[in-house]
């Protein structure tokens, strides 16, 4: 029955609480903080059953975003992605039909390291413009790369982070433009992750116990990120994602 709760450890439910507020947090404050939230998930659920879990809770979670950025998001920017996004998808879920949860996690891993060093590399050399066809090439990578990680461990958050971050975006605009893209991206992916069985009867009543701790995570990061600093903002993104890097490699 649907309103059945799932017996679980009270560690357990401790750590997917914790996961659920983080989820919330990195929505409308923290990027990459999601990314905590797939270990924890994944350190007390089947890898599949997280997977499906965890994307329901993200998109309460961008609901979240959507609603307090909906006004900062960059609408060029999303459009360039789009169609890079769905190959990226589309390569995503072929991989998960073949692969096992050590190589996707090695992989995903080793994409964030190689763009961890890209965007410093780029954040050091002086400005300069950049041709349209250079740009492209980069948006076009960053959606591919973008869309196979958060089908394959909803691990999208640190690649496009980087990639917002590398774009010199204010912390508004950066939340909001991943608000859409986000919250467009995990709608495309459902029908995916149904097919797979991802979601099923089981996940979503682990769901509905969840959600308000989704929703508090994301009213207090609401508050936050009216007082974060930008330089803090942006080192804390950095770190982040190289600790999601790591993890997902060891």
């Amino acid at each position: 029955m649907l309103w059945r709760v799932p017996e679980l450890s009270a560690l357990a439910w401790s750590l997917l609480i914790l996961g659920a507020v983080l989820v919330g947090l990195s929505k409308t404050a923290v990027p990459g903080a999601a990314t905590i939230a797939v270990a924890l998930f994944a350190a007390v659920l089947p890898a599949r059953a997280s997977t499906g879990a965890l994307l329901v809770l993200l998109m309460v979670g961008d609901l979240f975003a959507v609603w307090s950025y909906r006004a900062h998001a960059d609408v060029a920017t999303l459009r360039r992605l789009v169609p890079t996004v769905l190959v990226g998808v589309a390569a995503g879920t072929a991989f998960l039909a073949v692969a096992d949860d050590d190589g996707v996690r090695r992989t995903i891993g080793a994409i964030l390291l190689g763009l961890i060093a890209l965007t410093l590399v780029r954040r050091t050399r002086p400005r300069r413009t950049v041709p349209v066809r250079g740009r492209r090439i980069v948006t076009g990578t960053y959606g591919v790369l973008g869309g196979f990680t958060t089908m394959v461990a909803n691990a999208g958050g640190p690649v496009m982070a980087l990639y917002f971050l590398a774009s010199s975006y204010s912390i508004n605009r950066f939340l909001g433009t991943a608000a859409w893209f986000f919250f467009a991206v995990n709608l495309v992916k459902t029908p995916f992750s149904i097919s797979l069985g991802l979601i099923d009867a089981d996940s979503l009543r682990l769901d509905l116990v969840l959600v308000p701790a989704v929703v508090a995570g994301a009213l207090a990061g609401r508050r936050l990120a009216r007082r974060i600093d930008q330089r803090v903002f942006e080192r804390l993104v950095l770190t982040l994602t190289v600790l999601s890097a790591a993890y997902l490699l060891v």
